[in-house]
């Protein structure tokens, strides 16, 4: 198996998600979500943000959010705050919350400068003429390891597709900033804020990172799921990546989420983060995150923003693997997805379903497993290899 990096992984539901739903969504709802994803083994939880209500009206009652919710030990809860007002805000509510700051000093921008106009009515020349501030303040504290980034890193629904070669430019532009003042680049982030995102991109990106500074052992990826490849480009940042390094990854449960600047609104989305983390504990990344728990949370926000969300594994449910979790090999026809929650709902949820079988089903192989044993023996093995009834033997 690969030695795949360390992954900190975030739930931005209740910002991300919830800044493009239905401004009328009540308190009482959100505190209900916040509390449930508490007990889910998530260690990172976005409560919300400290915007201005006149543009985010979604965020107008965060006060009373962080106020009402029950914090829970060991979780780091936080907010997003885009200025100093929205910082000192969120100040007044930590504990809980704790104000996150980047843990290096970073260099960042826009590759597109239409979409930093819309989202922050801001130029990405703007965004460049802080660089030599942030330096400066680098040098005034006595840093010496710092971060360079990119946002809408591989593609922009404004100005189309942005090779790879274009994104290495500029942080090679950043890091030289750096160089010159001494500080030692250690994290790179790329956001994808218009879906751009493709694994064989996020491969070739992170690679060369890798490859032109292998002292970058952070990276971070903020990637948005429009284009349904958010979590293939996941994994694809996870195969490149060592033990060594640390790999910073964030969605919502449910896919929810959505830009209003981008031009796809809610279809903008994020990767499914019970989709993305039960891929993980398949690869063997132990995530703490109890799966089921999680589920209940993604039924819970379906209610209420009353429609159905994008994940998948809260359909189908998580892949059974115990004996306890397999399907009942004589069920009748599951067709609806309602019916297919019979994954926690139990036979009840398929009760009265189309039973088209003349005998009951059965199978030798299933036997055998509720006999603990495996559907498969390895290939010097008896089963079922060396049955009479299989055609090819040694």
């Amino acid at each position: 198996m690969p030695d795949y990096p360390k992954v900190n992984y975030k739930e931005e539901g209740m910002r991300e998600g919830m800044q493009i739903e239905d401004s009328q969504i009540s308190v009482e709802d959100k505190i209900m979500l916040l509390d449930a994803l508490s007990e889910t083994g998530l260690k990172q939880i976005v409560v919300g943000s400290f915007v201005s209500p006149k543009w985010t009206p979604q965020m107008e009652r965060i006060d009373e959010i962080v106020t009402k919710f029950t914090p829970k030990p060991g979780i780091n809860y936080t907010a997003l705050a885009l200025n100093s007002r929205g910082v000192e805000r969120a100040r007044a509510y930590s504990p809980p919350l704790t104000i996150e700051r980047d843990q290096y000093p970073r260099l960042g921008v826009h590759m597109c400068d239409v979409f930093v106009r819309r989202n922050t009515n801001r130029t990405q020349m703007q965004e460049m003429e802080r660089w030599p501030q942030v330096i400066a303040q680098a040098q005034e504290l006595n840093i010496k390891e710092a971060g360079i980034g990119t946002n809408a890193s591989w593609g922009s629904n404004f100005l189309g597709d942005f090779p790879v070669d274009n994104l290495m430019t500029m942080l090679e532009r950043q890091h030289s900033m750096w160089d010159e003042v001494g500080i030692e680049v250690r994290s790179c982030a790329m956001g994808d804020p218009m879906s751009h995102c493709t694994p064989a991109k996020v491969e070739e990106s992170v690679y060369r990172v890798k490859e032109r500074w292998p002292e970058i052992n952070h990276i971070r990826l903020h990637l948005h799921n429009g284009r349904n490849m958010a979590i293939a480009s996941a994994y694809a940042a996870m195969r490149v990546l060592g033990p060594d390094d640390t790999l910073d990854l964030d969605g919502t449960i449910g896919g929810l989420g959505g830009c209003p600047y981008c031009g796809n609104g809610r279809a903008t989305g994020m990767a499914p983060t019970e989709d993305l983390l039960h891929m993980m504990e398949d690869m063997g990344v132990d995530t703490g995150v109890d799966m089921d728990k999680l589920i209940d949370c993604v039924w819970m926000l379906e209610d209420v923003v009353g429609r159905e969300l994008y994940g998948h594994v809260s359909k189908a449910g998580p892949r059974p693997k115990k004996l306890e979790q397999l399907y009942d090999i004589d069920m009748p026809f599951v067709e609806t997805l309602e019916s297919a929650k019979h994954f926690k709902k139990g036979p009840e949820a398929y009760e009265g379903g189309i039973y088209p079988y003349q005998q009951p089903i059965t199978s030798p192989y299933r036997d055998r497993v509720d006999a603990g044993q495996p559907a498969y023996d390895s290939s010097t093995g008896d089963w079922p290899w060396k049955q009479d009834w299989f055609p090819a033997k040694d």
